[in-house]
């Protein structure tokens, strides 16, 4: 049976512990083990506090009076010894750690973004201070999107000019951006005015000018009584911006199941001979324009395609394509 007078003798042992070694600890760990060691759930203090049934009713509110003296003393000398490391601690630092305001700071390079990416942001922000919205769409598609509702039927010979990546009977990468303005003219009446920007898949071999992965950007304004001078009076100052005032451009005639006449737009520079295609547009087919629900009769509407790797090459006077993905830092750090 405890008596009070044992439950004294077990507080004053620990009570010399607390002023005779506390002082003399010298690590913070040190300190967290003697709280565990006293105050922790199976600590000396807590199994005090069991005994206190075990006590007289007379006794017991003595008892634990002195137990919870006992705690908060334990607890205040612990917490003021953590104190006293920690401005030893630093105290050390500055003694040991100092900082020579006269040597040179410590160069961090800083990174930037891909050219393929630098090139899609210049292309966007020249058409979003003509007035158009760039929008996204899918990058796996349905057969419907990437070619019916573009007017390239089952069993249309230009199916072939896009050999795709199909994901099961129905459902493939897309091959270009196009898709994307089926699905905004399916949600919004005109007037319409988008660029579509986005990733792209064929099976194309991988060689200096071709690649199973690259990127597109479409353009589209649908309105009334557009014509083929709005196109190229919009695909000249785009000609202009991206590329420079002395840039010529010229028109080919050429054939896109989607528009209706169609076009390829060639440029060549002020130092060459040569002409080079950056791009295919045209008037949409009015076909185009029955699959969403828009009147031929009533709107008008011309896109253009372009690529924007091919873009870059020609801006950076790049020749070969894979460079943009082998990720060399050497190739990288030049833009």
């Amino acid at each position: 049976m405890v008596t009070l007078k044992d439950l004294r003798r077990e507080i004053a042992v620990i009570a010399v512990l607390v002023e005779e070694q506390i002082p003399q600890i010298n690590s913070a760990t040190r300190c967290e083990e003697l709280r565990v060691q006293l105050l922790g759930r199976k600590g000396k203090v807590a199994q005090l506090f069991k005994l206190l049934g075990e006590l007289s009713p007379q006794e017991r509110p003595i008892a634990g009076q002195l137990l919870n003296e006992l705690k908060e003393k334990v607890t205040a000398a612990l917490a003021g010894r953590v104190t006293v490391l920690g401005s030893v601690a630093e105290r050390s630092d500055f003694t040991t750690e100092w900082i020579d305001i006269t040597l040179p700071g410590t160069y961090h390079p800083y990174g930037h973004f891909h050219p393929l990416s630098q090139v899609q942001q210049k292309i966007e922000e020249i058409f979003l201070r003509m007035g158009f919205t760039v929008v996204a769409g899918p990058e796996i598609e349905t057969e419907y999107y990437n070619f019916e509702a573009l007017n390239i039927p089952v069993h249309h010979p230009a199916r072939e000019e896009w050999d795709s990546f199909y994901i099961d009977e129905t459902h493939l990468l897309r091959a270009h951006t196009s898709p994307v303005q089926i699905r905004i003219m399916e949600e919004k009446k005109p007037p319409l005015r988008i660029i579509c920007p986005g990733r792209c898949y064929r099976r194309d071999n991988q060689d200096a000018t071709h690649s199973p992965v690259f990127h597109q950007v479409e353009m589209l304004w649908v309105e009334k009584d557009l014509s083929l001078a709005n196109l190229k009076y919009i695909i000249e100052l785009f000609v202009k911006e991206f590329f420079g005032e002395r840039y010529q451009m010229r028109f080919l005639a050429d054939f896109f199941p989607f528009t209706e006449p169609s076009i390829q737009v060639h440029i060549r520079s002020p130092h060459s001979t040569e002409w080079l295609e950056i791009m295919g547009a045209g008037m949409v087919d009015p076909i185009v324009f029955q699959k969403v629900g828009y009147d031929p009769e009533q709107v008008t509407g011309f896109a253009f395609g372009l690529g924007i790797e091919r873009m870059a090459m020609l801006r950076y006077k790049i020749d070969d394509i894979r460079l943009f993905f082998q990720n060399d830092l050497r190739f990288l750090h030049q833009f």
